[in-house]
């Protein structure tokens, strides 16, 4: 990969670019490939245009033919009832085709039944740039331009109806089929055409049934920022049409089986890591007689707005211990917005939060919203934990309180909804009793972790691994901080200055989906099948497969190899 050299050409392709950043086309420039065509893969390459199936677990390059080994004239693949299945196929042509589209049969048995073609959804992959992991193999820490080789990978899946492709390029498309759950079992063909290339594969579907997304018992929890969505799509925040622009977004994640709202009950609760600061949901105003007054207006409206969405699990309010521990309000008596600085633990802290978590516990009732809403802390250290829940429950011994971050023995009894860092575990027996009570008991991964994780760089096989390991280790899910925490031009460019690129989000301006998200779709679809198949009986077969979903055997395996493998062996049980 080459380092930022090329600094000059990619501002001035930011600058003529069809996405804007108050902005979503339908259409945008991508940024220039720093790695020029390669004239060596494109010399065997027989001139015209060319399409063969893939496999979804390759990024191909834009300026590199691809590997003829590689592809396939066909491809068939297994799916239960109500899943969604997915593949690439790649066109690579050797001169400039214009307004490419794709054309999709129905997919039929040989009894009459089919699946329809507005079933199969085809998106054009699209480029973005890229970095890589830190010397010490991680991807956290500040990234100073030109410090880190960059590249332009294949990631977002694009939904226009049509596209350009020049000579000498590789443009893969992500084939996606989800059969509906009334389809009987049997064998489906049909094909996909792109020019005058037609694409014949095949579905067979299977007398099981997947649980629709809404009733997945997978904890999926990625962070929501609405605030991202406000700046992209240039709205006003909380008005209609802000709403109207996050709905597609928040609907996409829900049918990815979301459970849980990110809620912000105090300004900035993150030290404004990101390109979009999270504002303060619950307006706090300290009144001149000293008491206080707290407006839920957006805090409702944004709940009930994502439960209409069709994400009802639970409520997630960050934070009582913010990362600079700074607690804005505004103050009747000046006139201004101010705040203090308290350590959990001390009187002042006590003396701010009393007189809030009282007032939002009787408006949580009064909403009905009480028994799903939790008090959300994120890699806290435990002492600052230890001193909040005890605040907590001296004001109303039944909230519930969650946490992101590492094990401590001390907390399990505490914390409701605990995700601890991948790589930590809680005991065989805490599992158990927690599973029993309801408790979430979930992993999560950052910008610590080089595997496995979801940066645009990281193998695409590892979103899938997710759900693997979360069924390995009996978790109950699975979290990422962030969903749709845009950068500048999320479009184009997926760096970041202090993480590797790809850490702040998963899906991009449109709604367009990515390859990666969908691979952790996928993940989740395995965890619900894998539940299914335990309910019939098959647990000593399940166990044998999952053994091999350790961290650090991806030391030695590829993610690839390991989920292709498993998969395999879980499509005959």
């Amino acid at each position: 990969m080459l380092k930022h050299v090329y600094a000059t050409t990619l501002l001035l392709a930011l600058s003529c670019a069809g996405f804007a950043q108050n902005s979503v086309r339908s259409d945008y420039r991508e940024l220039p490939d720093p790695r020029p065509i390669d004239p060596i893969s494109w010399s065997t390459v027989q001139p015209g245009v060319h399409a063969h199936f893939g496999s979804a677990d390759v990024r191909y390059e834009k300026n590199y033919a691809p590997v003829a080994s590689s592809l396939r004239s066909s491809w068939s693949a297994k799916a239960w009832r109500g899943e969604k299945v997915h593949t690439q196929f790649v066109i690579y042509t050797t001169k400039p085709l214009t307004a490419v589209s794709i054309e999709k049969s129905d997919l039929k048995d040989n009894n009459g039944n089919k699946i329809p073609a507005s079933a199969i959804t085809p998106g054009f992959v699209r480029y973005v740039m890229t970095d890589e992991l830190n010397s010490e193999g991680g991807g956290c820490g500040h990234r100073a331009p030109g410090s880190f080789d960059s590249s332009l990978v294949a990631d977002g899946i694009d939904f226009m109806p049509a596209i350009n492709i020049a000579a000498n390029t590789t443009q893969p498309v992500w084939l996606s089929v989800t059969v509906p759950p009334q389809t009987p079992a049997g064998v489906y063909k049909g094909y996909v055409k792109v020019k005058e290339q037609k694409l014949n594969y095949e579905v067979v579907v299977s007398n099981r049934i997947l649980p629709q997304p809404k009733d997945w018992a997978f904890h999926l929890d990625l962070w929501q920022s609405p605030y991202a969505v406000a700046r992209v799509h240039n709205t006003k925040l909380w008005s209609k049409e802000h709403f109207a622009a996050m709905k597609p977004y928040m609907e996409m994640l829900a049918n990815a089986g979301q459970k849980v709202i990110t809620a912000s009950i105090i300004y900035d609760p993150w030290n404004s890591q990101t390109e979009d600061i999270y504002g303060d949901m619950v307006k706090w105003t300290k009144k001149k007689d000293g008491t206080w007054n707290f407006d839920y207006t957006v805090f409702d409206k944004w709940v009930a707005f994502m439960q209409e969405a069709g994400i009802k699990k639970q409520v997630a309010c960050y934070s009582m211990i913010p990362w600079n521990l700074k607690f804005y309000y505004y103050n009747e008596a000046s006139g201004k917005d101010t705040f203090i600085v308290a350590k959990p633990g001390t009187k002042e802290y006590d003396d701010h939060w009393r007189p809030m978590l009282a007032d939002f516990s009787k408006h949580l009732k009064a909403k009905g919203w009480f028994d799903i809403t939790c008090i959300a802390m994120d890699e806290r250290p435990m002492e600052a934990m230890q001193s909040a829940i005890k605040l907590i429950r001296s004001v109303d011994k039944d909230f519930k309180v969650s946490l992101a971050g590492n094990y401590h023995k001390e907390l399990v009894n505490d914390i409701y909804d605990y995700c601890v860092a991948s790589g930590q575990d809680f005991t065989k027996e805490e599992r158990k009793w927690r599973f029993e009570k309801g408790w979430p008991s979930t992993y999560y991964t950052c910008c610590s972790e080089g595997y496995p994780n979801t940066f645009t760089f990281s193998p695409l096989a590892e979103s899938a691994w997710l759900g693997w390991h979360a069924a390995a280790r009996n978790y109950s899910g699975y979290l990422r901080w962030a969903y749709n925490c845009w950068v500048k031009e999320p479009l184009q460019d997926s760096r970041f200055r202090t993480w590797a690129a790809g850490d702040t989000y998963l899906v991009y301006p449109g709604p367009r989906s990515s390859m990666r998200f969908e691979r952790m779709i996928e993940g989740i679809q395995v965890y619900e099948k894998i539940r299914v198949l335990r309910a019939e009986g098959k647990g000593a077969e399940i166990d044998k497969v999952l053994k091999a979903f350790e961290i650090n055997a991806l030391k030695a395996k590829t993610a690839g190899d390991m989920v292709n493998r498993a998969t395999t062996i879980l499509n005959t049980l």
